[in-house]
């Protein structure tokens, strides 16, 4: 049984927004969608038939809600994340990259009795890698593969002119850190950076990304060296429909965050 009964507001209904808001609307246990942020109301209607909730402005989401998911292009983050935060209610980004270029937020946050509550999205072992961090650790990397159309138009690649189409083998495209392979992939790596906020930090954690033409699913493989354990994960995420950037992973990430705020019983910290 539930504690209590939280309302979601979702922001934007791309692939995972759009199956975040169909996943509420078809019912889990201690949790309502209140209300949704879209461009083209019409077209939210019919792809959520029996929503009889308000359509708002992103800015307006957090009137009516405990809760809000963030799943808009990057541009928009800090137009939802701001009010949200400002009201002390729960913001919940997909765009987990942009919190690195928008850190005020955290002591906004504090300030106000908001929180800040970042999904594992299409990623795995984050309580390792936290348990880990409160001892020493020596390295975390990870490497992404992605067939090429997954990271096609990025803005590393237009800036390095980096060609990817017609690839006949894997090319790495980016190694450094997770913060500046964040802002040049930021459609992208909102992975990297949740794992990088879970351990060592954006500038510690080591990334590589390869567009590999002989992948058909976004393939995340993390290895971490601490005093306390060494161990490596690897996840192969089938891409959303429609979207080969998202993994269908993520959507039932969200709504698996979304649950541990209301169950009486939580698996994991």
């Amino acid at each position: 049984m539930a504690v209590r009964m939280m309302t979601v507001g979702v922001a934007g209904l791309g692939a995972a927004g759009g199956a975040v808001a169909a996943r509420l609307l078809a019912g889990a246990e201690g949790l309502r969608l209140g209300a949704v942020s879209v461009r083209d109301e019409a077209r939210a209607r019919a792809a959520l038939p029996g929503f009889e909730g308000p359509f708002l402005a992103p800015d307006a989401l957090h009137a009516v809600c405990d809760v809000v998911v963030e799943c808009l292009p990057p541009a928009l983050f800090r137009t939802v994340a701001e009010p949200t935060l400002k009201a002390g209610r729960i913001f919940m980004p997909l765009s987990v990259g942009q919190l690195l270029a928008h850190w005020d937020l955290v002591a906004l946050a504090e300030a106000h009795g908001g929180r800040i509550v970042a999904p594992t999205g299409a990623l795995l072992g984050f309580d390792a890698v936290r348990a880990v961090a409160e001892g020493e650790v020596r390295s975390v990397t990870m490497v992404t593969r992605k067939p090429p159309a997954g990271l096609a138009g990025a803005p590393w690649l237009v800036r390095n002119a980096i060609d990817i189409d017609n690839l006949a083998a894997p090319l790495r495209v980016y190694q450094g850190s997770v913060r500046e392979g964040a802002l040049g992939f930021p459609a992208n790596l909102n992975v990297a950076a949740a794992l990088s906020l879970a351990g060592v930090g954006p500038d510690r954690t080591l990334l590589e990304v390869w567009a590999d033409p002989t992948v058909d699913r976004n393939t995340h493989s993390i290895s971490v060296e601490a005093d306390s354990a060494r161990f490596s994960m690897t996840i192969e995420n089938v891409p959303s429909p429609g979207n080969p950037r998202t993994g269908r992973i993520t959507a039932l990430s969200v709504i698996a965050a979304l649950r541990s705020l209301v169950s009486p019983l939580r698996v994991g910290s």
